[in-house]
């Protein structure tokens, strides 16, 4: 029987989403504690510096994908495989340039953070960004086998892989922690899982999927295309980068490492709360691309575009409701008295953020009507003016500052502005999207609140009252929501493939099934 990739690697991305989660719950205190925030700030900062080098992708992945999908529904074979083989050569290309930037990054390091940083954590900065460079280098020229993989829609594989490497990286970390290995240990372990995962997908890519490689004369016409679509999703990724990364690189280089473990703690948060909703939408770039190719109308994409996103509201109301209601307490016990102001870091990118995480099937949908410009235009200046708002607040406000300038951005941009462009520009019914998720609304919003004036009569200072406390909430959230927000496509999707598992455990166990 053929499996359906779509569904199940929409299942498997939240499997891999909760185990990420999981993992990222139970072990990041360990983590913490093991390496001091001192050295988990090192490791942070370093991160984030050299993320700022992975933007030299220039948003070919995602133009592989596209590609790809639209020459296998149009059946163009040769025209995948010439541009497979330009890619590796470009890619190659883009690794040497790594190489470039990361030795000037390397020499320059004691220039950028010399002030705040000591002689010790300079020299642990420079072996790591050696080990992290190293990385890009070589993954590079073959990451693009990653983007065929997600092409083919082989969305099954791909999930595999990600849940074996979670596991044995974080058994394997554990154990390099307890032998006395610090920053150092975990990004050599994050070398060398990269390494390897993007073997493996150059193997599948060869002997499963049976794609070749045709190294011919440089398409320079077809190029420009390319180059004219990845532009903005290039443009995509520097936003991403100043959004994300520069709150670290900042507090880095104006308050210390202390600083930025405890806005990089806020970052993990919010990178778990934003892999909620993009678990799900992340594997529908091959189907909008296929709808647009069909010209399939407005309304259906639409209609997606609502579907999809009442079903990540599900997820994200319950995750921010929980965060807002226990998070302070849950990061007191969790991360340690030190870590305290992440609570609010957390909670100004949290509220913002769930907006644009609903509605990021709208990003798909851009791409795939190659109508990018805008929006990579659009959130360029607003990276640009919360980098600026950073950079005034991070003296005074340090950590809250950069989370405050970030929200600022957000609201403006991802919400206000793009929600007219989605409506007038795209076509998207905006105002019955807001219509769907205010009615989603109304019991979380009364049962947030009734909850929050309950618990001020608790003290919930220990792991055991916490659970408790979260427990119960659940109990009467998770029903309240089932009935009074969700539609019966919303419950169907949920209790189908339950009522399945459980006839067929009936039919294996010799019990008739219920009439």
């Amino acid at each position: 029987m053929k499996v359906n990739q779509l569904k199940v690697g929409a299942i498997l991305s939240y499997v891999v989403m909760g185990l990420s989660n999981l993992v990222g719950l139970l072990y990041t205190p360990y983590l913490l504690r093991m390496m001091g925030q001192s050295e988990y700030g090192l490791y942070s900062l370093v991160a984030s510096v050299v993320a700022y080098l992975t933007i030299l992708d220039l948003g070919f992945g995602n133009t592989i994908i596209r590609y790809t999908a639209k020459f296998r529904s149009e059946g163009k074979t040769e025209e995948q495989y010439s541009m497979f083989g330009m890619f590796v050569i470009l890619y190659s290309f883009i690794g040497f340039i790594v190489f470039i930037f990361g030795m000037i990054l390397y020499y320059n390091i004691d220039k950028l953070y010399g002030a705040t940083l000591t002689l010790e954590e300079l020299d642990k900065v420079h072996t790591l960004v050696l080990l992290m460079v190293f990385n890009l280098v070589f993954t590079f020229p073959v990451s693009i086998f990653g983007s065929i993989v997600t092409a083919y829609e082989k969305f099954i594989f791909q999930k595999v892989i990600q849940i074996v490497r979670i596991i044995l990286n974080t058994l394997i970390m554990i154990a390099l922690l307890k032998m006395g290995y610090r920053a150092i240990g975990m990004v050599v372990l994050i070398t060398i899982f990269n390494v390897v995962t993007q073997l493996v997908n150059l193997w599948y890519c060869k002997y499963r999927i049976k794609i070749k490689l045709y190294f011919k004369k440089f398409e320079w016409g077809f190029f420009k295309e390319l180059a004219g679509y990845s532009f903005y999703i290039f443009l995509g990724a520097i936003i991403d980068r100043m959004y994300w990364s520069t709150g670290q690189l900042v507090l880095g280089a104006n308050v210390g490492t202390a600083a930025v473990a405890i806005f990089a703690v806020g970052i993990q948060l919010e990178q778990m709360y934003m892999g909620f909703s993009t678990a799900i939408s992340g594997v529908f770039l091959p189907k909008v691309t296929a709808m647009v190719s069909k010209s399939e109308s407005n309304k259906e994409i639409s209609d997606l575009f609502i579907r999809t996103g009442r079903i990540q509201f599900i997820v994200m109301a319950f995750v921010l409701a929980g965060f807002v209601l226990f998070g302070r307490q849950f990061i007191h016990l969790w991360a340690g008295e030190d870590y305290s102001d992440t609570y609010i870091i957390t909670l100004l990118f949290f509220i913002p953020l769930t907006i644009p995480l609903i509605q990021n099937l709208g990003i798909t949908i851009l791409q795939a009507r190659n109508r990018i410009k805008f929006r990579a235009l659009l959130y360029l200046g607003i990276a640009v003016f919360s980098v600026a708002l950073q950079l005034l607040l991070v003296e005074k406000y340090g950590g809250i500052g950069c989370a405050i300038a970030i929200s600022a951005g957000l609201i403006l941009g991802h919400i206000l502005i793009m929600n007219i462009y989605y409506f007038k520009r795209q076509e998207i019914d905006i105002p019955k999207f807001w219509r769907e998720i205010g009615k989603m609304s109304i019991s979380p919003l009364i049962l947030g609140i009734l909850t929050f004036l309950i618990i001020q009569k608790f003290q919930l200072d220990s792991v055991i009252s916490l659970s408790i406390g979260i427990v119960l909430f659940s109990i009467v959230y998770l029903p309240l929501f089932w009935f009074t927000s969700m539609n019966k496509y919303e419950r169907d999707l949920l209790y189908k493939p339950i009522q399945s598992v459980m006839l067929k455990l009936k039919s294996q166990a010799g019990l008739p099934p219920k009439a």
